[in-house]
């Protein structure tokens, strides 16, 4: 099948993550007046004209800005532009040509193919007259457009359209990848990871922490399965954040963890378990989403863990420490040299499996009485806790990994404490694990029906 991908470069600042925003309808790469903020490729789906396509962000091109990357960045720009089938080359609109815009130029005339220089920040009509003068760089398609005010978005997209291949349809049109982010603190080895998956140097790797800025979305088939990696910024500790493009960093991580159908949650196995690590999984834990924790960097510490005992008393160390996500499974693996990356995935689709299991209304009604007879639930507030009856719905088939929901009808929800919650979700999960899952409890007392038929 054709690809249908368009890359956008150009020099720093000049608009090329507002522009990528735009087209992609929503905020993904952080926009900021600091030059060189985005510094991987980032893909996103387009889908204002009549087909999709994907748009990929780059690093900005020259200067003396981010000197530690700017050789990895300029290398991300020339995968992109060799990968890409068309390229938009974003100049600024206001601030005219410069020597890195000239220079650019010459390099993009070489290439053969369709390119549109685009001539963003022509906020209002008065700033026209400008646009004639990027005509000296000598392509013959250019726009002038406002990435910010949303001025000629729709002549871009349709002039994209008409240099992009014709789409050809797919066997599972219609059938939405697992969105899979990649989570932790920094330097804990995400982008190194996200590299292994792909085995290509898609994202930014350094020993330097917060290498990566952007949450990062990858499209990647495995098999005949489809998927979007989100490489994320490390999360730490808002007081260690050093300037305001690292809170963005951060906030879009965390937002990351909500929009994701599976966190991966990436650890470093020579430095255990941190505080950080423990607020991210109760992050994780707070979202109710189904996870899967990596233990990366396991060839160093493969020394001290050669026996059972070790071994074991490592895991348990793991496993007390990610209370958080105690339903998630741990995959040991080494992302610097490939190690275990098959397993990583094998697991990640046992817990899509183990997401369409069903609890039949009669196997759970059982288990929660055996339950409850076995260990009768404390006394609270004068009353004790009973379950009239329970249920586990259907999930949406829209969920790609749905999350078990038990609904229990009691008599006062009040009365139910949360050790004692925790008792009956061990119990349901005895007969049905649902690995790699949160399970959600919800309460119907019988007082709240009662009074709504009064009313």
């Amino acid at each position: 099948m054709p690809e249908r991908t368009v890359a956008i470069v150009g020099r720093p600042n000049v608009g090329k993550s507002a522009l990528f925003n735009r087209l992609a309808r929503r905020r993904i790469a952080i926009v900021h007046d600091m030059p060189g903020v985005t510094r991987d490729r980032i893909h996103a789906e387009c889908t204002f004209g009549s087909d999709p396509f994907t748009i990929v962000d780059t690093g900005g091109i020259g200067g003396s800005v981010d000197l530690d990357f700017s050789g990895q960045v300029k290398a991300e720009v020339d995968i992109a532009i060799e990968t890409a089938q068309v390229i938009l080359f974003v100049v600024d609109g206001q601030q005219g040509i410069t020597p890195v815009d000239a220079e650019l130029a010459r390099k993009l005339r070489k290439t053969t193919k369709p390119l549109i220089l685009v001539i963003n920040k022509i906020d209002v009509p008065q700033h026209y007259v400008n646009a004639s003068e990027f005509d000296r760089l000598g392509f013959s398609d250019s726009l002038a457009i406002s990435a910010e005010h949303d001025r000629g978005i729709a002549d871009l997209v349709a002039e994209i359209e008409s240099k992009l291949p014709a789409p050809e349809p797919r066997e599972d049109a219609g059938k939405k990848p697992m969105k899979i982010t990649l989570v932790g603190r920094p330097n804990v080895g995400k982008s190194s990871l996200t590299n292994a998956i792909l085995r290509d140097e898609r994202t930014l790797v350094s020993p330097i922490a917060g290498t990566t800025r952007d949450a990062v979305d990858i499209p990647y088939e495995r098999g005949s399965k489809r998927y979007v990696l989100i490489d994320t910024a490390g999360i730490r500790h808002r007081t260690k954040v050093s300037h305001s493009v690292e809170v963005f960093s951060v906030m879009r991580s965390e937002k990351s963890i909500v929009r994701a159908d599976l966190c991966c949650l990436v650890i470093d196995a020579e430095q255990g378990v941190t505080a950080m690590d423990k607020k991210i999984a109760g992050m994780v834990r707070e979202a109710n989403k189904p996870c899967v924790v990596a233990v990366n960097k396991w060839d160093l510490v493969t020394e001290k863990t050669r026996g059972k005992g070790e071994l074991k008393a490592f895991i348990d160390e793991i496993h007390a420490g990610l209370v958080a996500v105690n339903y998630a499974p741990f995959v040991m693996c080494c992302a610097k040299d490939h190690v275990d990356i098959t397993r990583l995935f094998k697991t990640i689709e046992k817990v899509r499996t183990s997401a369409q299991h069903h609890l039949g209304t009669g196997a759970l009604n059982r288990i929660i009485q055996t339950a409850m007879s076995a260990a009768p639930p404390p006394t609270r507030h004068g009353k004790r806790f009973k379950v009239l009856y329970a249920t586990h719905p259907d999930h949406s088939p829209n969920d790609i990994v749905p999350v078990p929901e038990v609904v229990l009808f009691c008599n006062d929800a009040r009365t139910l404490d949360e050790s004692y919650r925790r008792y009956l979700e061990g119990q349901i999960r005895k007969v049905e694990p649902f690995e790699g899952l949160p399970l959600l409890m919800r309460l119907r007392p019988r007082e709240q029906k009662e009074s709504a038929g009064k009313r």
